[in-house]
């Protein structure tokens, strides 16, 4: 259960500032993730329904190249600029600005490969049309996401909500709807360039005015190389994080075809909405996580991981259940062929409410047993890889139909996430002395109020499972858990003021283009 501080009874405890900083920052970003459902769907539907599965398969494979080699560029930099910021006695504007230089630098080797050699990003097709323009984005997804985190540190999470929820997802919907009409064969490539433009646009312009431009900056190849070198452990668990959502993909795309392939894509991006739920907090819980680890308040980390770790849960199962309860008819919006996709669906869902332990918990791990939260890591995604190809191996031999046996990916995601959130949450609960998981049993109650609605959701037609049953599943795990499960600190994320978060950071810019507190 959640701890309580002690108050005089009937009285309202007041929230730390540190929880008035997660409530407000993940109520943001929770704003942005309902913006980037309403747009991604758009995109799923005109990508599936004018484009087709065998494009959308060449589409996801290229892009899980080039989003690979931009996590690499970013050195890990993405959440590790928090622990440089905090630790630091430099000026902050020189210190992010070295990080943009060294993604700048990792980004140029990234996209020097992938322009020389694209049949890495094209090994089954030929390369004919505007292909030559994607390994822009390397950059792009670079800048954006280091000048994100560096906004983040201040407590700047609307820039976050605007690049990712609304500038991106939007952009890429209408430019794929449009590019149609030009080149269907390069047009969710082309949609998804200028989509990574407009986001580092997004997201350069508010990082200009709050950091701006440094003076005096005088940048240090052996500082530059510390820095790259020290982020090292950090950039491999940021890589295999990201990589073990897509590594399912890469196997898939040994073993069947791009037909295929866009089927099971379009079923993981509809599973990875409610990842987005958890990604809410990382742009506030790094800052938090770091200064009260600079401070020696491991008891404090702990509240904050175990407090995360349960709105984290409680988020990905509602919306988990909302979304694969009713999964052919979510499916079948992208188009009556991808409903062959519900069964890996519900498994990718699954998934994503099992990480959700091993997410929270490795947002601490970064900081405080990075080199062993990076072995565990690649443990995970090695054991991913091989249970995936066992699985295809195993089905195969069995005789079973093709899209059961394109399951084997998403049920190895779950096994390895299940191996991961086991283990992290140990070792750091060890390392801060204190419980840090996240789960309590009124989820379980929750999660049978949602399943008794959705039998009922699922005998009404198609559109109705949409609009009607979507929601009330989503209220009926909510209510129960609402009355069973959440105490005042649970209850602080929705009811938040002004007046509540006194003494959360703020900063202004002053004359010497660094930010100080207020």
């Amino acid at each position: 259960m959640t701890e309580r501080t002690a108050t005089p009874e009937g009285a309202k405890a007041p929230p730390s500032a540190d929880l008035a900083a997660l409530a407000r920052g993940g109520r943001i970003n929770f704003f942005g993730f309902v913006l980037r459902l309403a747009a991604r769907l758009p995109f799923l539907f005109i990508a599936g329904r004018m484009y087709g599965a065998e494009a959308l398969g060449r589409f996801a494979y290229a892009v899980l190249i080039v989003e690979f080699a931009a996590q690499l560029a970013t050195l890990g930099l993405k959440r590790g600029l928090a622990q440089q910021l905090a630790k630091t006695d430099q000026p902050h504007v020189c210190v992010v600005w070295d990080a943009l230089l060294v993604a700048a630098i990792g980004s140029a080797a990234a996209m020097a490969l992938l322009a020389s050699l694209p049949q890495i990003m094209f090994p089954n097709s030929a390369i004919t049309g505007l292909e030559w323009a994607l390994p822009i984005t390397v950059i792009a997804l670079a800048w954006s996401d280091i000048s994100l985190s560096a906004l983040a540190y201040r407590h700047d999470v609307g820039a976050t909500v605007r690049a990712r929820a609304v500038v991106e997802p939007w952009t890429i919907s209408i430019a794929a709807f449009a590019w149609w009409f030009i080149s269907p064969r390069d047009g969710l490539i082309i949609a998804y360039a200028l989509s990574m433009i407009g986001a580092l646009i997004a997201s350069m312009i508010p990082f200009l005015r709050s950091y701006g431009v440094p003076r005096g900056w005088n940048p240090q190849p052996g500082a530059l190389w510390t820095m790259a070198r020290r982020n090292l452990p950090v950039a491999a668990a940021d890589a295999v994080e990201w990589g073990s959502r897509r590594i399912d993909i890469a196997v898939l795309g040994l073993f069947f075809s791009p037909a295929i392939v866009g089927i099971y894509y379009v079923a993981q991006q509809v599973a990875s909405l409610p990842s987005k739920l958890k990604t809410s907090f990382d742009p506030i819980l790094g800052p938090v996580i770091s200064r009260n680890l600079a401070a020696g308040d491991k008891a404090a980390v702990a509240r904050q991981v175990r407090q995360v770790g349960f709105w984290v849960i409680a988020a990905q199962g509602g919306v988990a259940l909302a979304l694969g309860i009713p999964g052919e008819a979510v499916l079948g919006l992208v188009g009556a062929g991808f409903v062959a996709g519900t069964a890996a669906l519900g498994f990718l869902l699954a998934a994503e409410v099992v990480a959700a332990t091993a997410a929270v918990s490795e947002a601490a791990l970064i900081y405080t047993a990075r080199h062993r939260n990076m072995v565990i890591s690649l443990i995970m995604i090695a054991l991913e890889a091989a249970l995936a190809a066992l699985l295809i191996i195993g089905m195969r031999r069995l005789d079973w139909p093709e899209m059961w046996q394109a399951t084997g990916p998403a049920i190895a995601l779950m096994l390895s996430l299940a191996f991961a959130a086991v283990v992290k949450s140990r070792l750091l609960s060890r390392l801060l002395g204190a419980k840090v998981s996240g789960w309590r049993w009124p989820l379980i109650w929750a999660a049978l109020a949602a399943t008794v609605v959705g039998a009922a959701v699922v005998r009404l037609p198609e559109w109705a499972e949409l609009v009607v049953g979507i929601p009330a599943i989503l209220a009926a795990f909510g209510a129960v858990l609402w009355t069973r499960g959440f105490g005042p600190e649970d209850r602080e994320l929705f009811r938040m003021r002004k007046a509540d978060i006194e003494g959360l950071p703020d900063f202004e810019p002053p004359t010497n283009g660094d930010a100080v507190p207020r």
